[in-house]
Order: C-alpha cells, then sequence, then structure tokens
C-alpha cells in the first residue's frame, strides 16, 4: 500500500472504531461508570494498569475493584480506616495480587492527599519544548515508588522507558485521559499533556498490523518502536497521532486482509 492508501485506510477505521458502542466491551468501560475527575482517573488508571488477558476478565476484576470500594473510589481512597481493606487481601488478576493493590491503593491516598488530579503525576516531569512523554513517565514510576513501604514485586506492574519498556498500558492510560474528541470514547480531562506528545500504546494488534503497513521497522518491540511508530503516524496527523490507535488495533482484531 502506498502513503495516500495508508492514511485513506487509517481514516476509516478511525471513523469506525472509534465510537461510543466500542465502550461496553472494552477495559474503558470501567472509568466511563464516574463522572467525577478523580474517580476516573482511578478507576482509568487501575482498568489500564490491570489490562492483560481477555477483556471480560479484566473488565469483571475491575468491576470487584469498584464493589470493594463501595463505587466510590475517591471517596474511599481519601476517608478509608486500615479495617476498611480486609476485602482486598483476596484480590487477584495473574500475576498482580494483594500486596501490589494495597500499595495502589497507598500511592493513590497519598497523591490525593496533595493534588486534586493524578495529572499531577505525570506532568512534573514534563518540562516545556518535549517531544513525547518519555520524561513524564520515567518520573512517574520514580514518583508512583516513591513511599517508604513500595513492594520491589510492584514495580513490574508499572512500565517505564527507562527499562526499554514500550509502556503500552500507561500510554492507553494517558490516551484515555489526554485525547479530545466528539466521540465519547476518551475523556480528554487533562490539559497540560498535548496529544501530540503523547506515544501510540503497541500492543499484538496493533503491533502486528503496523509492522504489515510498513509503519513499524525495529524489531524489538520496546520504547525506541512505540516511538518509532508513534513517528510514523504523525504523517498523516502531526497533531494527534494517536488517534490511529483505533484503526490499527480495529484492523488487528477485525483481522483485516492485506492483500484483497
Amino acid at each position: 500500500m502506498n502513503s495516500k492508501e495508508i492514511y485513506s485506510l487509517l481514516e476509516k477505521k478511525h471513523l469506525q472504531f472509534n465510537q461510543a458502542d466500542f465502550i461496553a466491551d472494552d477495559p474503558i468501560s470501567i472509568p466511563h461508570r464516574y463522572s467525577k475527575k478523580q474517580d476516573i482517573e482511578i478507576m482509568g488508571f487501575w482498568a489500564s494498569m490491570l489490562a492483560w488477558g481477555q477483556r471480560k476478565t479484566i473488565i469483571n476484576k475491575c468491576l470487584q475493584l469498584t464493589e470493594m470500594m463501595d463505587d466510590a473510589p475517591y471517596d474511599f481512597i481519601i476517608n478509608h480506616q486500615e479495617n476498611d481493606l480486609k476485602p482486598f487481601l483476596n484480590f487477584k488478576h495473574r500475576t498482580f495480587n494483594d500486596l501490589d493493590t494495597l500499595y495502589f491503593l497507598s500511592f493513590f491516598k497519598h497523591h490525593y492527599q496533595y493534588h486534586d488530579s493524578l495529572e499531577e503525576a505525570f506532568t512534573k516531569g514534563m518540562k516545556e519544548g518535549y517531544d513525547d512523554v518519555e520524561n513524564a513517565l520515567i518520573h512517574f514510576h520514580e514518583y508512583f515508588f516513591s513511599l517508604e513501604d513500595a513492594p520491589q514485586r510492584t514495580r513490574k506492574h508499572i512500565a517505564s522507558p527507562a527499562r526499554k519498556s514500550a509502556c503500552k498500558r500507561l500510554n492507553m492510560f494517558l490516551r484515555w485521559m489526554v485525547r479530545k474528541d466528539n466521540q465519547g470514547v476518551d475523556f480528554g480531562i487533562w490539559n497540560s499533556i498535548h496529544t501530540s506528545q503523547l506515544i501510540c500504546p503497541l500492543d499484538v494488534h496493533v503491533e502486528r498490523v503496523a509492522r504489515k503497513l510498513g509503519l513499524l521497522e525495529r524489531k524489538q518491540s520496546d520504547w525506541k518502536a512505540a516511538q518509532e511508530l508513534t513517528t510514523r503516524l504523525k504523517i498523516y496527523d502531526s497533531n494527534d497521532p494517536v488517534k490511529y490507535d483505533f484503526s490499527l488495533f480495529g484492523l488487528g482484531i477485525e483481522n483485516y486482509n492485506f492483500t484483497s
């Protein structure tokens, strides 16, 4: 496919998959249960961090968390007592266990005691003129594990470009929080990070399709690969390249026939 044909396909599939009916079967449905900014941030972060495996299972696990927080995440985070944490001792999703869960709760409580929004946890690592969110994610990882009781094992659940990770789940979370359009999928409730600074989440569907379209050549599935893909996508929309995450993911799940 030539560049013009790729652009046409990406635009067509973006319009097809960036729709409200996409929400119900996706982990983004979890933060869409809420209207308060902090509730959206907390459950958006948790849903994205637990987003590996079958989407139905991810959604069900997140719903368990919301039930344990009385369906009011921010209020629970700020006001819970030690005794309220007992139900979380039984929470597990794949390799994410009770110790990880309790630390997430500790971090949220610590952060929201001093800040109104989770956005500030990311923007502390951003400076004027940065091309992308690399330093924001590196700083966020350091900040997230800055509490005295941070478990070593929990570090594997929060990726960082400093460890060459593609940071798929963090990039997905940032897409949810930052992107603004009228389609009703992404929230667009953060303003300090620009859509042009976002990096495309590099999941298996996106990677496979990107390689077929010639948008990704790097062999490793790492941070530099995610940057390479995003740079290629900027050819088609320099202001909002990550909107094509919808296109690439959608093409992947529908097993689009590139030879027809």
